[in-house]
């Protein structure tokens, strides 16, 4: 996949109504520290499109990035900041179940994790709701993956894995925004879900 263009296309906050859309929707959910600012950045080759903020939890919209005026990149309002307040993360986490359960382009969703750490309540009961909601498991972005030795990599995929229960068929992709390391492999993802969507709306 070679990147051409990307605008930000579309920002929804708690009240709007979700945009009628003909092209494919790839969705990011992750915790609000999970970097993913940092991986929007790497994917779409900005340095600081996706604005990175030294306030985790501060995105309150849901962000649509057209790519190659062929796709969206679709960024979720970060979860599990405490300092939100709780009623405030409930707002927000109705907002995202709207979107999860109102859109009808959503091809992927994509759970960021932060591979040096179990995932967190938060992140179990998104991974569950992803699939309550959709059907299919998400593919996972194990981000920051930089901070590791290589050899404890392999180690905490299989810790994340057990703790999640993911299937055999569940693909979870090792990240670096510093490196770059992954981006290829995500990129190999998305070119075969758009090559079988276009072939399907052929038929």
């Amino acid at each position: 996949m070679k990147i051409k263009s990307v605008e930000l296309k579309y920002v929804l906050g708690l009240k709007s109504v979700v945009p009628s859309s003909d092209k494919p929707e790839f969705v990011l959910a992750g915790r609000s520290n999970v970097g993913k600012s940092s991986f929007i950045n790497a994917f779409v080759n900005r340095k600081s499109y996706a604005r990175i903020s030294s306030t985790p939890g501060k995105t309150r919209t849901i962000n649509y990035y057209e790519v190659n005026n062929d796709f969206f990149l679709v960024d979720l309002p970060g979860y599990g900041y405490a300092a939100a307040g709780k009623v405030e993360q409930e707002k927000w986490g109705r907002m995202i179940r709207r979107y999860l359960s109102s859109s009808e382009q959503i091809e992927e969703v994509i759970q960021l994790l932060d591979i040096r750490h179990a995932p967190s309540a938060k992140d179990h009961e998104m991974y569950e709701w992803i699939i309550a909601s959709t059907g299919f498991e998400p593919l996972i972005i194990l981000t920051k993956t930089d901070k590791l030795k290589r050899s404890e990599i392999g180690k905490n995929i299989d810790m994340i894995k057990k703790s999640l229960g993911t299937s055999p068929d569940c693909q979870l992709i090792p990240f670096s925004a510093v490196t770059k390391q992954g981006l290829d492999e995500v990129y190999n993802v998305f070119d075969k879900i758009l090559l079988a969507t276009d072939q399907n709306d052929s038929d």
